[in-house]
């Protein structure tokens, strides 16, 4: 199964050439073969979705974030 990465990034979120190459560098390792998407969205649209912060990584659907964490955009 290919693992299926999606990234949501606010507007104002600085993270993204940081988290770019931290998952250029895990996948090359990890899952060579993976689907990474990166999508910039919106506060409401982080809001619908359920998101907690930005950016947020799912991987296969799930959120890798800690439930505790907040503060998108």
């Amino acid at each position: 199964m290919i693992m299926k990465i999606e990234c949501y990034i606010s507007a104002g979120c600085g993270s993204e050439p940081e988290l770019r190459e931290n998952l250029q560098r895990a996948g090359g390792e990890e899952a060579p073969d993976a689907e990474v998407t990166f999508r910039r969205i919106t506060d409401a649209e982080a809001e619908s979705m359920g998101l907690r912060g930005s950016p947020s990584v799912l991987i296969n659907g799930r959120d890798i974030s800690p439930a505790e964490m907040t503060g998108f955009g």
